[in-house]
């Protein structure tokens, strides 16, 4: 899709010179600024997302990890002896 906008001279020429000594075309440049761009965006929606669940598991009360597995193995440790005598 073709798209025009009005873009700093001196930023232009900026990508042009990046543009030119990495052997892409400014398009490349301007597409993959765009596609970093996006994508930072999303990782930070992704860590925001995952800090407000963090809060709302600490407030909750929330168990570690490392205790929910300790848990969980001297359950199946305990079905193992049970089962076995």
């Amino acid at each position: 899709m073709k798209v025009t906008i009005d873009v700093d001279p001196d930023l232009y020429r900026a990508i042009k010179v990046e543009a030119a000594r990495s052997d892409r075309s400014v398009r490349e440049v301007v597409d993959e600024a765009l596609a970093a761009w996006l994508e930072a965006l999303e990782d930070a929606e992704d860590v925001a997302a995952s800090d407000a669940a963090m809060a709302e598991y600490e407030r909750d009360g929330g168990t570690d990890a490392q205790e929910v597995f300790m848990h969980l193995a001297a359950e199946v440790a305990a079905r193992y002896e049970t089962s076995e005598g």
